[in-house]
């Protein structure tokens, strides 16, 4: 946790024990962590060297901690510094930048990005650099990176930037597809599914989009068109929120799901296989998804239709919904 002040996690283990304990010596700390006094020792001069402890005058061979807030305190006040500094340097290259571009106002508001590492870098930076969300179109054949291979995906959600997005109903037949779809619900991320989106489309606090320009099948090196700002950015903007609007949410867990006042309640299998139905998905398709076999999958939502007296899934459908089994957010 204090690697960001320079510390190991050998240094940290004896300074949180010095400080635990007041004035201590390497033998008493050693015992305490069960490591060699040679090795804590070392550690000690370290602690002295960063200014976090001092030998105590009083008691020769024993340390004192100095005071967390003051001498950590000050490095945190250099590296705000320094951040500053580096702050005010991108600004003056990004002013450079564009005073050296030829054709300033498009290149400030569009860039063409050719080559799979390319677009995969453009990628990763894009929702590593997201604040608040990112939303995004799936469609069922990718541009550089598939579900499984974006690792920024969960980086970004661990730091409290949420996700919105919208599946091709093609993306759901693929093993592979159904496993990224799982994660990212377990994620907390919201999800819908559509017969098919208009485009691949990544976006970034509706302040930076990214979208292909060249055909998702045709052979050869990926080319993405990242926008950032103007008339263009606000017609994505509209066109997710347009699917959005008309997407099928899906869920697979019982999580955050209102249940029935009265009656059976359906359990979380159950919800899966509904809210695959829902999607379109075939019985064999939903079968395979969730690793069930097909005649579960049936008795399943035969048992459903008997608990709440329907006689088509069309009626079950409208039930699920009206019953918050299935809601959209």
């Amino acid at each position: 946790m204090l690697g960001f002040f320079g510390l190991d996690d050998e240094v940290e283990s004896v300074y949180r024990v010095l400080i635990g304990d007041g004035v201590t010596s390497p033998a008493t700390v050693a015992a305490q962590l069960g490591h060699p006094v040679e090795q804590v020792a070392a550690a000690m001069r370290e602690l002295e060297r960063l200014g976090l402890a001092a030998p105590c005058p009083e008691l020769p061979g024993r340390y004192r901690a100095a005071p967390p807030a003051m001498a950590l305190g000050a490095v945190l006040s250099e590296r705000r510094h320094e951040l500053r500094q580096a702050e005010l340097a991108v600004e003056t290259l990004t002013q450079e930048y564009r005073r050296s571009t030829v054709g300033l106002a498009l290149n400030d508001l569009v860039e063409v990005v050719i080559g799979v590492e390319a677009v995969r870098h453009r990628f990763d930076q894009l929702q590593l650099g997201a604040e608040h969300e990112m939303l995004a179109l799936v469609t069922g054949v990718p541009v550089a990176v598939t579900g499984m291979d974006n690792d920024s995906e969960p980086v970004a959600v661990a730091r409290g930037v949420s996700y919105r997005v919208v599946l091709e109903r093609a993306v759901l037949e693929s093993p592979e597809g159904g496993l990224a779809l799982a994660e990212a619900l377990d994620r907390g991320e919201q999800v819908r599914v559509v017969d098919r989106v208009p485009t691949k489309l990544m976006m970034a606090d509706r302040e930076v989009a990214m979208l292909p320009l060249s055909a998702l099948d045709t052979p050869g090196e990926p080319a993405v068109l990242v926008v950032r700002a103007g008339g263009m950015l606000e017609a994505l903007v509209g066109l997710f929120e347009s699917v959005w609007q008309h997407a099928l949410p899906i869920r697979l867990s019982l999580s955050g799901v209102p249940q029935p006042d009265t009656g059976e309640q359906p359990d979380s299998v159950d919800l899966q296989i509904l809210s695959m139905l829902l999607v379109g998905m075939t019985d064999v398709s939903v079968a395979k998804q969730l690793d069930l076999g097909l005649r579960t999958v049936q008795r399943r939502v035969r048992r459903l239709m008997d608990i709440t007296g329907l006689t088509t899934r069309m009626q079950l459908g409208w039930h699920a919904y009206e019953r918050g089994w299935v809601v959209r957010r």
